[in-house]
């Protein structure tokens, strides 16, 4: 039988999206802070030749710079403010997140709560501001020696001052998104570093599609190719849905108090959901932008390094064992990295424990937290090999019929994951919109009874005293 909530998401509709005054407001924001996100990835960087840029990344669309390109949303195409987008952030939270399990001071941190937390981030961002600064100048320097088959250079005037304006103006461009992320994140509705990701990715699939119905016309594919791409795209989906919605939900039980203190009756039962990809597209977005950091700087320098860069940029192609390896491998990591930070077992016993609370057929304590860690250890192999294949099928498509790269699973994986926190929260709001319009109505309805029952008071007051009066 459905729930309650249920129920309601049910009979949630456009009309009740515009009868939710704050959630339209948040939607509005939302919508206008993604628009200033695409206009400024288009606006260039000063002394870039964008013909000469164009064709050098028609060349690269299938490599690392495609990579690079799909996070930022197009942006690096053209060489605008929002190159690195977000993703210096990105590495900066992993590198973050990995110094609160290693440092004892910054674990500290983490446990004194939002105060904890605030600091944390301060320090993240500062690690935005550097890493920035390193990737900026390294994409400086790499189009500086960028040019075209006709020789012509993507830079008009290199030197000392291109390189000083392009780091300066690449830095504050990535610092303005995290700033505006975290703007739709407070009055908006979603994620707001994920809807930045999520928007960019999406403003590419017309592009992808296209490219793709064009292959199919000149023939480099076949049409009942592309039409089995299609329809695995659908049937990926659909599968990528029904995994992210799965959970396990373990039995808890809490003794019920009698009236008087006269000991427990039966035990009210409730559910702990564990979800199988508890990580979500955090092992993706974070095994990309870890291999995005070097691999830019091998991309770039490429064929007029050292033999051992050229060995080394030869590994991390695409399509290779050596790049499918350290991928693969980073997704695992991270989805037991990132499910061991969300979700603590031993926090979870203890406050089982402390709120009366018990599974059925396990001890209250360390017992329940082994058990909870036995089940997350087991749940989180299923979701890492969920994430491996997901990633994997797409990478091998692109490697052996050069697909776009818009069909990658990460971005697969961040566009199905964030409609459904972006639709989760939007259900929440209008959920929370018709309870108050049914306790509203609730109290109008009690307030016309009561002001009924006083007027009929006030009538038998006023005839009782006509009868004293005869």
């Amino acid at each position: 039988m459905a729930s309650v909530s249920e129920q309601l998401a049910s009979r949630i509709n456009l009309g009740s999206i515009a009868k939710a005054e704050d959630l339209k407001k948040r939607i509005l924001f939302t919508l206008l802070a993604l628009i200033v996100y695409r206009i400024g990835s288009y606006i260039p960087v000063p002394g870039i030749d964008p013909v000469a840029l164009e064709k050098v990344f028609e060349r690269n669309v299938g490599g690392i710079l495609g990579m690079f390109d799909m996070f930022a949303g197009g942006a690096l195409g053209r060489m605008t403010i929002f190159a690195l987008n977000i993703m210096p952030y990105i590495s900066a939270s992993i590198i973050m997140q990995l110094l609160t399990v290693i440092s004892p001071q910054l674990e500290q941190l983490k446990k004194e709560g939002e105060a904890g937390r605030k600091k944390i981030n301060q320090y993240a961002r500062y690690g935005t501001v550097f890493l920035a600064t390193v990737q900026g100048y390294g994409v400086a320097v790499g189009i500086e020696n960028m040019s075209n088959s006709q020789g012509i250079q993507a830079v008009m005037d290199p030197g000392t001052f291109f390189r000083l304006v392009t780091v300066i103006t690449l830095v504050s461009g990535t610092l303005f998104l995290v700033w505006l992320g975290e703007q739709i994140t407070q009055r908006g509705i979603g994620n707001g570093i994920s809807l930045i990701i999520f928007t960019g990715i999406v403003a590419q699939l017309p592009l992808a599609l296209s490219t793709t119905f064009e292959l199919g016309r000149t023939g480099a594919l076949s049409t009942l190719f592309i039409v089995f791409l299609l329809v695995m795209s659908v049937a990926v989906i659909a599968f990528m849905v029904f995994i992210e919605r799965a959970q396990r939900r373990l039995l808890v039980q809490y003794p019920k108090r009698q009236p008087g203190g006269a000991g427990s009756g039966s035990a009210p039962s409730s559910h702990l959901p564990l979800k199988i990809n508890t990580s979500g597209v955090i092992p993706p977005i974070f095994a990309s932008s870890l291999l995005l950091l070097p691999i830019t700087f091998v991309s770039f320098n490429a064929g007029g390094g050292p033999e051992w860069l050229n060995t080394l940029s030869l590994f991390l192609s695409r399509g290779h064992p050596v790049y499918l390896t350290l991928y693969i491998s980073m997704i695992v990591f991270f989805a037991f990295f990132y499910t061991a930070i969300v979700f603590n077992p031993k926090d979870t016993a203890d406050n089982l424990k402390k709120y009366g609370g018990f599974i059925p057929g396990i001890r209250p304590g360390e017992n329940t937290a082994n058990y909870l860690d036995y089940v997350l250890t087991r749940l989180t192999v299923l979701g890492a090999i969920y994430l491996s294949l997901i990633c994997l099928l797409p990478e091998l498509l692109i490697s052996k019929y050069q697909v776009p790269f818009y069909f990658g699973g990460t971005s697969l994986l961040i566009v199905v994951s964030v409609t459904m926190d972006t639709v989760t929260q939007i259900q929440s709001y209008l959920l929370a919109h018709q309870y108050e319009g049914l306790i509203k109505k609730s109290n109008f309805r009690r307030g016309r009874w009561v002001k009924k029952l006083f007027c009929s008071a006030r009538l038998d007051a006023v005839r009782e005293l006509s009868l004293s009066y005869l």
